[in-house]
């Protein structure tokens, strides 16, 4: 039924907008000085001999992007080609959702994981939204179900459900209010409640209840990602180099907070290292992201403990070419959902006015 649904979805989607005839992808004097600019901002990353394989991409999509009247959003933690060459909006998951709505776009591009397409079809609900690769998920986000967020509601009934923005529609759909990283102590604060069920993410939610009076009741749900860092391996950084600075998500496990020297969200680490400007800094999160605010943090040496999300990289140029030519592939939420979930969201986007 989903995979028939999305079909039709996608059919709609490509008559409406028609399917462009492929480009010619050859790496012509004219694509390499117009993309030369480009290569600037990813020269650190792509060396000069590969360039030419990447530039009839980055060309292409720059110049599909305007006929679909389409806006790139990509998460920080894309590949520095996608994050750099081609998007037009770049943050975090919810950031991006939210700029979308400010932006005259017919359609968006999604390049990031599931969730965040819904997200932004959330907050974007006349917008076409597609998403390069169907299968880019989230550990974290398949977690948890619809249903078992009714389960736990049952079980600890009048208990408001605080629910991370990185989740289904599914299931923000059965949450009182959203929560981001950066924001999740606020949103736990802002409830009368004495007991707060914080889900998915069991890490945040202890790193939350060390902030907090409030009994907060987790999900055994974490990132494939941060879960993978440990207290030891950090601990062993430092002593080979007692100049580095330790900056973490707080999806990582506390005993990792707690050997760091600093501790938040994906925006609140990128401020942390564009305004402090440590000489040494180890990011504890995805490491795309350290390659992707190299250019703007000039004079920081990265120490780069290498956890990718395999998700994350299912989203190449190749594919978001497709994706503008075809139409492909259309992510859309149930309207009786969509209303409910897109109210969790919007109450904690007013929570903060």
């Amino acid at each position: 039924m989903a995979q028939a649904a999305k079909a039709i979805g996608t059919a709609a989607a490509a008559e409406r907008f028609g399917i462009l005839e492929r480009p010619d992808l050859a790496f012509t004097p004219a694509v390499a000085r117009e993309t030369a600019p480009l290569y600037e901002r990813v020269k650190h990353f792509i060396p000069e001999i590969e360039w030419p394989a990447y530039a009839p991409y980055v060309h292409a999509i720059n110049r599909l992007k305007k006929e679909r009247n389409a806006v790139i959003l990509a998460h920080n933690y894309q590949t520095p080609d996608v994050f750099h060459c081609v998007a037009d909006i770049r943050g975090n998951s919810l950031q991006l959702a939210r700029d979308a709505t400010r932006v005259d776009a017919e359609v968006i591009i999604q390049c990031g994981v599931h969730f965040m397409a819904e997200t932004s079809k959330l907050l974007n609900p006349e917008k076409t939204v597609l998403i390069p690769d169907g299968r880019a998920g989230c550990s974290l986000s398949e977690s948890i179900t619809g249903a078992d967020v009714r389960a736990l509601k049952a079980r600890y009934p009048g208990v408001p459900v605080v629910t991370y923005v990185n989740t289904s529609a599914d299931v923000k759909a059965e949450t009182d209010i959203c929560c981001t990283s950066a924001n999740a102590v606020d949103v736990v604060e802002s409830l009368e409640s004495d007991t707060v069920l914080c889900i998915p993410d069991e890490y945040l939610a202890l790193n939350v209840a060390k902030k907090t009076n409030k009994k907060i009741l987790t999900w055994a749900g974490h990132c494939e990602v941060h879960e993978r860092f440990t207290a030891d391996e950090l601990t062993a950084y430092r002593e080979a180099d007692p100049e580095i600075e330790i900056v973490a998500h707080p999806e990582c496990h506390p005993n990792v907070l707690a050997v760091s020297d600093y501790s938040g969200s994906t925006s609140g680490m990128i401020d942390y290292v564009k305004t402090r400007r440590p000489k040494k800094v180890l990011l504890v999160t995805e490491c795309s992201m350290a390659s992707n605010i190299e250019q703007e943090a000039k004079g920081v040496e990265f120490i780069k403990p290498c956890n990718l999300c395999p998700h994350m990289k299912r989203i190449t140029l190749p594919k978001i070419l497709d994706s503008l030519l075809f139409m492909t592939e259309e992510v859309t939420v149930d309207p009786a959902i969509a209303a409910r979930a897109r109210l969790a969201v919007e109450r904690m986007v007013n929570l903060r006015k």
